[in-house]
């Protein structure tokens, strides 16, 4: 085996533990990712210094988590850091040792680690690869297989289940058998894992090539279930028509038509279509239909997304992508139907909205139609040009306009605001503050006017 080509600068980072008859090793996925032939330059160092003394070797060190033996030297321009060997004490919450102990040996070290393919090390000063596990062996059988015990390995950290899958997706390799039935034995533990934990390591299958190889690797072992059930529940619910999966796999298939530097069109494809399985009815003549899945599936999404802490920027983009995938341009749309559109998607939403269009559609047919998207953008640049309101902060008049006019503030005002935005949505040319004042007032006393109406006792 060939040796690990060492920067210069990482070279002369060691030499200062070699003056201090100290030893240093890169380890983990640089060690993986060069064997592999994956450009990196983020590298992971692990030392039988103690966090102290390594402190003492350099002028500008950051204790980013010296209770667990990691900090992070600044060193020449460059952030490297650096953990002391250790081995664990007992995994008493199924993510974190409830003690940590310092070890000057390096192989007590690595065999704490995870999977034979992050238990690789090289000798920080000259190149020499250190595998102790078989990790290379791996690497060419492409196999993801856990260090020592399996059973133990996903005792200690559930989360090491999510990442075997997250490693399939992202090295497309595949799960070594003893390893998956231990993944499989110990799936439901996944539920003591923090959603934050959860979304980084899904969003990093997201982020992947292929995200579906990541996704049948959790439903194969049982995670998926227990995760997102959501998702799992459409296993086995056929489509029928154009379709030629079933919903789950569809979902699947959709994720991984959509563009790769989208993660968030990715989820919203993942779940765009979740709402079936709970909406499906079979009609008298033996046709499925999927009544208004969109928006049982956008509530769906949404709950997910609460499991797993995604920001509420996440969850708006997302959700709304999900409960407008299923427009239906036609060459008769109107003008204010083309603005409403719009309106209701948002004009910075639509490209990821049509991005998840084309992966439905491919997922569907293998390969994607896009005449009828670039109809409607040539509809949508054509509307842009002549309209200046497309929302109500494009009014030519505001909240205070209508309060000088004696509109109370408040759901009334609203109310007149989203109603004017409907006026002018058809017409653009009524976006002008005198008419829209008028529009406003007659509006409000129309209403105000109902409304005591309603509120007074009957005669008798």
């Amino acid at each position: 085996m060939a040796k690990f080509r060492v920067p210069k600068r990482v070279k002369e980072f060691a030499d200062h533990f070699l003056k201090e008859n100290f030893s240093l090793y890169i380890v983990g996925g640089a060690v993986r990712d060069y064997y592999l032939k994956i450009e990196t330059s983020d590298y992971d160092f692990a030392t039988d210094a103690l966090p102290q003394e390594v402190q003492k070797m350099f002028k500008r060190v950051i204790p980013t988590g010296i209770k667990h033996g990691t900090v992070t030297v600044l060193f020449k321009g460059d952030a490297y850091e650096v953990t002391t060997f250790r081995i664990d004490g007992n995994y008493e919450d199924l993510r974190h040792p409830s003690s940590i102990t310092f070890v000057r040996s390096l192989e007590e070290d690595l065999k704490r680690r995870d999977f034979t393919i992050n238990a690789l090390a090289v000798e920080a000063s000259t190149g020499r690869l250190i595998d102790l596990h078989e990790g290379i062996k791996d690497l060419n059988k492409k196999i993801i297989r856990a260090i020592g015990e399996p059973l133990q390995r996903f005792n200690e950290d559930a989360l090491r289940i999510m990442r075997g899958c997250r490693l399939v997706a992202q090295l497309e390799f595949t799960l070594e058998e003893e390893t998956l039935r231990a993944m499989s034995q110990l799936a439901g533990n996944l539920k003591e894992v923090s959603g934050e934990r959860l979304r980084a390591e899904l969003f990093k299958i997201l982020e992947s090539r292929r995200p579906s190889l990541g996704l049948y690797a959790l439903n194969a072992c049982g995670a998926l279930e227990v995760i997102l059930p959501e998702l799992k529940a459409g296993e086995g619910v056929e489509q029928k028509g154009f379709h030629h999966e079933d919903v789950m796999c569809h979902n699947f298939s959709t994720c991984d038509a959509a563009p790769q530097g989208k993660p968030l069109v990715r989820l919203a494809a993942l779940l765009h279509d979740i709402g079936k399985t709970s909406t499906k009815e079979v009609r008298a003549n033996g046709e499925i239909t999927f009544h208004n899945h969109e928006l049982r599936g956008e509530a769906l999404s949404l709950e997910i997304m609460e499991r797993l802490k995604c920001s509420n920027e996440e969850k708006e983009r997302v959700s709304n992508l999900i409960r407008n995938h299923m427009f239906n341009y036609t060459a008769e749309w109107s003008d204010g139907a083309v603005r409403r559109f719009i309106n209701r998607v948002g004009l910075e939403n639509l490209d990821d909205l049509f991005d998840l269009r084309l992966a439905d559609q491919k997922a569907i047919h293998g390969q994607a139609n896009n005449e009828n998207i670039l109809a409607l953008m040539g509809r949508i640049e054509d509307v842009l040009k002549e309209s200046s309101a497309l929302n109500v902060k494009d009014l030519a008049i505001n909240g205070n306009d209508l309060a000088d006019l004696g509109i109370p503030r408040g759901p009334v005002m609203g109310i007149i605001l989203n109603e004017l935005l409907e006026s002018v949505l058809d017409d653009p040319t009524q976006n002008e503050p005198k008419r829209l004042s008028t529009i406003a007032h007659n509006l409000y006393t129309t209403r105000i006017a109902l409304y005591h109406q309603r509120e007074l006792p009957k005669q008798s």
